[in-house]
């Protein structure tokens, strides 16, 4: 078990140059109270226990990744780790609730649909439970009384795809959506758009992924001036790299986020470029950051969002970033 001192010596320099401001998304409710928490306790002792609530879906690439980063924190820091997921937003809430009256030492939360679970994230608050928030909803994180929040911010992320895009010579751009209620999603369409400028969205259903790969083929038939496609998820990548052949386009397409199928696709080119948002490192520093807070009442960010994206993988880092994906770490 690592020494209190080195702990926080790995904190410090995992989040050092991830600390950003942040500002994009809809306005969080203010009700509850939004001044930085006051210092945990110490530790009576004995191993901690988190319960890690996200909406991702069993066997989803992504969030294995997310999975085993928090597992693997749990193994250095001597941290009970418990991972739940559950893609409804009620069903998730009651998640949170469960773990609250089994009166876990933390909670990791991800928040695609903050308002769904602001109610139960601050009951857990009030119930003396730390609570972490990650991957989405990094907006109302603070007000709900979350002691930090550890992810990507969309919007600065769809910028950076844009800007991307625009300087490969891309004129008309499709940004794929396919979770619908995800405001993650929709923030990094709209950021895409300040950048790019031509834009147009079309929302799909990611749980059907052959009526997704028709309707990214029928708007790729219907409108030949698109020239690329922004996914916003690995899977559907795949999915817009098969339509674009068969609507026989120019389009090319980039994606959000890695799988074994992005990795090979971006070296053989039929993919430009992934938006990489380290989602190993939004499951292993919540337990870090939970460990500090319980045992020592350190907290960190000092109000603003621990950033661990956007990077971007393309050809020129895919051969050093492929065997990090492969192992589940990337």
């Amino acid at each position: 078990m690592l020494s209190l001192k080195k702990l926080a010596g790995v904190a410090a320099i995992a989040a050092a140059g991830l600390v950003l401001s942040a500002c994009s998304g809809p306005s969080a409710d203010n009700s509850s109270s939004s001044s930085a928490p006051s210092a945990a306790a110490p530790s009576s002792g004995g191993p901690l226990k988190v319960a890690v609530v996200t909406h991702g879906t069993a066997g989803d690439a992504f969030w294995n990744v997310v999975k085993n980063g928090a597992e693997q924190a749990g193994k250095d820091l001597n941290v009970g780790v418990d991972y739940f997921a559950d893609g409804d937003p009620g069903n998730q809430a009651k998640l949170i609730d469960n773990a609250v009256a089994q009166k876990v030492s933390g909670l990791v939360v991800s928040m695609a649909n903050p308002q769904a679970l602001q109610t139960s994230i601050q009951n857990a608050v009030k119930a003396g439970i730390p609570v972490v928030t990650i991957n989405s909803g990094e907006d109302s994180s603070a007000a709900f009384g979350a002691i930090a929040h550890v992810g990507q911010s969309e919007g600065l992320a769809g910028q950076g795809a844009g800007q991307r895009l625009k300087a490969a010579g891309k004129t008309k751009l499709l940004c794929v959506i396919h979770e619908a209620g995800n405001i993650g999603q929709n923030q990094r369409c709209d950021g895409a758009k300040q950048t790019f400028g031509n834009v147009s969205t079309l929302q799909v259903d990611i749980s059907n992924p052959t009526d997704a790969q028709a309707r990214i083929r029928g708007a790729l038939q219907s409108d030949p001036s698109i020239d690329a496609v922004l996914a916003l998820n690995s899977q559907v990548a795949a999915r817009a790299v098969d339509a674009a052949k068969e609507a026989s386009s120019k389009a090319q397409v980039a994606t959000f986020d890695l799988n074994a199928d992005v990795v090979a696709a971006i070296k053989a080119g039929t993919i430009l470029f992934a938006v990489d948002q380290q989602q190993y490192e939004q499951g292993y520093l919540p337990i870090v950051f939970l460990k500090l807070y319980k045992e020592n009442g350190n907290t960190i960010g000092g109000g603003k969002p621990v950033q661990t994206g956007p990077g971007f993988v393309d050809k020129t880092n895919i051969d050093t970033v492929a065997p990090y994906a492969e192992r589940g770490t990337r």
